[in-house]
Parts: C-alpha cells; structure tokens; sequence
C-alpha cells in the first residue's frame, strides 16, 4: 500500500472522512468516573487486586436516532494518551450506530505519556482498567451488555487483546459481563503469558503495519498461530509500507521518535510468581536490558487507515448485527 507523503493531500483527505464520520453524528456526549487500581505486571501476574486505588475517566458517546440499547466499544489509547487518531475511531464508530467510549487511563494517574519511561504504568495493569470499564457500561441502562467490544493501540492494545484470556477474565472481569470481541491495532505480542492461548469464544482481530520497527510484528504472528492451533477464531490484517500508529492522520508519513523505548528486539516469558525473563538470558527482564532501545518510528499510512476502518466497521457490523448503512 502506497503511503502519503504530501501533508496537505492527507490533511483534505482526512476532512473528508471526519465529514463522513460525522454524517450520524454523536447523539449525546456522558463523562465517567472509573474506580480501578494501578499494579505491576507482578502483581496482575500473581492475581493481586490490592493495587493503589485511582480514579480514572472516560468519555462516552451515543450516536444519534438509535433508541434501542447501543452496542459499543470501549478503546484505549497507546503510550502517547488519547490523541486526534482516537477521536476520528470513536467519529467512524458513531456513523455505524455504535457507542464510543474513550477510556483515559493516564490523567487520573498524573501521567501526560509513557513514551520515554514505560514504567510509569505496566501495559499488562492497564487491563484492570478495562475491565472496570466493562463493568461500569454494563450496567448503564442504554447499553447492551452482550455488546460491548474492547479495541486498544500499541500500550492499550495489550488490554484489549490479553483481556481475551480465560485466566485474566476469571481473576478480574466483571460478573456482569464479558468482551464481545478483543480488536488490536499494532499490538505489543513479545510477552509469553502463562495460559495465553487459553481464550474464550469471542473474536480476537489484529491490525499491525509491516514496517513497525516500534512494536515488531513477528510476535504477533507467532500468537496468531497458536491462538489459531487451539481453534480461537482470531485473524492478523498486515499493512505493507505502515509504521506505528499509522492510523493518527496529523503525522507525516514518518517521523523519528529519538527517545522512545522500544522492546522491538525482546522476547519475554513469564516465569514463577509474576516474574518476567528475558528469554535469550534467563534472566530477569527489565527495561535496562540490552535488548530495550531508543529511536523508533511513527507514521501515518492513508491506505492502511483507510482499510482498517472499513475491515473494523464491517466485523462489528456483523458481531453486533447492526443493519448496515
């Protein structure tokens, strides 16, 4: 797929598809207060749910002239907090019918972003997030709780897609729901999980672009064919020519991100009571390890944005049985 190089051909581009989006238009705009807690990996590893208490929020849209109970999505933002690229997915989801929440698991914790120190907030934790999330739209009178789909990027990517796991479900969903469908675009895949190709019924779609030196895909592939061995219905979409984020229209086609962590190069296990190893060492993973490295790429890609959303409309139009425009 042939990337745009020239800003202002992308910049109309992208005015003509936020027109589309809001076509619909959003019906009514709700912002939520979401208890959780914040952990380490060792701790969500282990099944602790005794973490520092926070408050994080979410802003919830309704299309307009549906009256009947909304299917929705839930999406998480990725290393860099919620940007425009959020926004336009939660627009393309309204102009379906379905409800949009922008879960914000950064401002509540005071974190602006996690591109240059990940350990401010451990992408596995954030799933506890998630998870309050689902329980709390569960239960809100105008959505149907058997239609609530999850969908992350990069960081929160691992949430949405992991949630798909019977053990993570069984230690922290909620009891009055589950995931209608896990959707990842460019997904962190190089932590082995114990029991993680262990998952439920429910779809498991991955979005990720060929050239992503930020977030490799070779992980996910590997995931996929054992999700796939195990009889999982999960599908990988791969984008030639798109780096990271190649679906946040306000970049360029690539852009050099010096001081950003990338875990491109590690392979991680989790091993004995949460621990996490370095699989070429053995040896306690951390990020000092000279497998973490600076200097990735972001970009976006007109073509492989384009095609996701469409190939995401058309799954939920389907999982959720919505009537199609």
């Amino acid at each position: 797929m042939k990337s745009t190089h020239l800003g202002t051909i992308a910049g109309l581009v992208a005015a003509c598809w936020a027109s589309a989006a809001s076509a619909q238009g959003v019906g009514r705009l709700e912002i939520h207060a979401i208890p959780s807690v914040t952990v380490s990996n060792e701790q969500f590893l282990t099944g602790d749910r005794y973490g520092k208490p926070v408050i994080i929020g979410g802003e919830l849209r309704f299309p307009r002239g549906i009256t009947e109970k909304f299917s929705t999505v839930i999406l998480i933002h990725g290393s860099g907090g919620i940007s425009a690229a959020t926004d336009r997915w939660a627009q393309e989801l309204n102009s379906v019918g379905v409800a949009a929440f922008i879960l914000d698991s950064f401002t509540g914790r005071g974190i602006v972003n996690t591109n240059t120190d990940q350990s401010q907030l451990d992408s596995i934790a954030m799933m506890h997030d998630a998870f309050a999330a689902l329980g709390k739209l569960a239960a809100h009178p105008r959505i149907d709780p058997t239609r609530i789909a999850v969908m992350g990027f990069s960081k929160g990517a691992v949430a949405a897609i992991y949630s798909s796991n019977e053990r993570f479900r069984a230690a922290y969903g909620p009891g009055n729901a589950e995931f209608a469908a896990h959707i990842g675009l460019y997904t962190p895949c190089n932590v082995t999980y114990k029991q993680d190709n262990k998952v439920g019924s429910k779809p498991i779609r991955f979005f990720h672009g060929i050239a992503d030196d930020y977030v490799s895909i070779e992980p996910c592939r590997s995931y996929v064919q054992r999700l796939k061995e195990v009889g999982a219905d999960v599908t990988i979409t791969e984008y030639p020519d798109a780096h990271h984020a190649y679906d946040n229209f306000t970049l360029a086609s690539s852009v050099a991100v010096p001081n950003a962590q990338t875990t491109r190069n590690c392979l991680i296990v989790e091993s004995e009571n949460g621990a996490l190893l370095n699989n070429r060492t053995n040896e306690p993973y951390t990020l000092n390890d000279s497998c973490v490295e600076r200097g990735p790429h972001v970009g976006y890609n007109e073509a492989a944005h384009k095609a996701s959303i469409e190939a995401v409309k058309q799954f939920l139009t389907l999982r959720f049985k919505l009537a199609s425009n």
